[in-house]
């Protein structure tokens, strides 16, 4: 299976903040509100949606194609991809701006406080998804992740135009967006991604109830923090998967783009959706227990236990032909 994954490619700034955000907030003064907080720690990492999926998934032995819009400074950040197994080719570069920037600051809670720059990200509305199949001989699924929100509306309707399947991932977009664009964004998706609050967000903005969504998406899929992830596929019964176990809690930034990841490489593979979250799950775990995005290693053998640690040897034994990141 050929897959696309459209969406930002940035560089992350990520500072660490001894207390707590919720200690420094009145809640009645939001309105007017005015506060800093005094970072102990910086880490400059690279990053972005679509650049965080695509790693994770060439980690485990894919070869997934990175659609997006970058700046000239790209050079080193295209090096590590490449050389790590994701398909840069169809990566724009922008002659006039920078790279887009996501700066973070984290708290003892693991709450985070967050600025996007967008940058060269906007010229991704300039690109066709057509070509980029023409090139790699088809693509057979698309995901689109939030990006410049014109280029995610055109990735979407050239899907729909060329019936290629694709799965909705607005995220951090659906902030911003109203219902009438969100609704343009998920109608027909195969599949749909958002966290808990994101659910929420998405029928009250859209106006469509969870059953009106249903007959309009294929799956859902919705990430629940510390409460593992549910799976309701039109037609059968929902699925609950619960995080992985031992996990040491550091920093988690893009921990939801490994768990699309890993579920997106078990879909490559015709895993049974149970199977795909516990995949992304456990890659998951590698990243929250990381500083940056796409730090962390992962090897075969360690894999499969801490998939076996988590969801049973049964686990482990399906996935296996499927893994594809080095031993040791």
């Amino acid at each position: 299976m050929r897959i696309a994954i459209c969406g930002s490619i940035a560089t992350d700034h990520l500072m660490t903040f001894d207390g707590r955000f919720a200690d420094s907030l009145v809640v009645e003064q939001l309105d007017k509100i005015s506060v800093s907080f005094l970072a102990s720690d910086l880490q400059i990492r690279r990053g972005g949606i679509a650049a965080n999926i695509a790693f994770g998934m060439a980690h485990l032995g894919q070869r997934p194609v990175l659609v997006g819009s970058v700046g000239e400074d790209f050079a080193d950040y295209r090096s590590w991809l490449e050389r790590h197994g994701v398909d840069c080719e169809s990566v724009h570069v922008s002659e006039t701006l920078h790279t887009a920037r996501f700066v973070c600051t984290t708290d003892n809670d693991m709450a985070q406080m967050a600025t996007f720059y967008a940058g060269a990200m906007a010229e991704a509305r300039n690109i066709e998804l057509g070509p980029i199949a023409a090139r790699v001989g088809g693509l057979d699924l698309v995901l689109i992740g939030a990006d410049d929100p014109e280029a995610m509306l055109r990735h979407t309707e050239e899907c729909r135009a060329r019936g290629i399947p694709f799965v909705a991932d607005p995220s951090q977009q659906l902030a911003f967006a109203d219902g009438r664009f969100i609704r343009k964004l998920i109608d027909g998706a195969d599949y749909l991604f958002t966290n808990e609050y994101e659910s929420h967000l998405t029928e009250n903005k859209t106006g469509w109830s969870r059953e009106e969504i249903a007959q309009r998406v294929t799956t859902r899929v919705i990430t629940k923090g510390k409460d593992g992830a549910t799976i309701h596929t039109r037609g059968q019964e929902p699925v609950h998967v619960d995080v992985a176990v031992g996990v040491r809690p550091l920093d988690p930034t893009g921990v939801g783009d490994a768990f699309r990841a890993g579920f997106l490489t078990g879909l490559v593979n015709n895993l049974p959706h149970r199977r795909c979250a516990e995949l992304g799950s456990v890659l998951a775990a590698y990243v929250i227990e990381t500083v940056g995005t796409q730090e962390y290693r992962v090897s075969k053998d360690d894999f499969l236990r801490r998939l076996t640690d988590s969801y049973g040897p049964e686990s482990a034994a399906e996935i296996e032909p499927h893994l594809h990141c080095p031993r040791p």
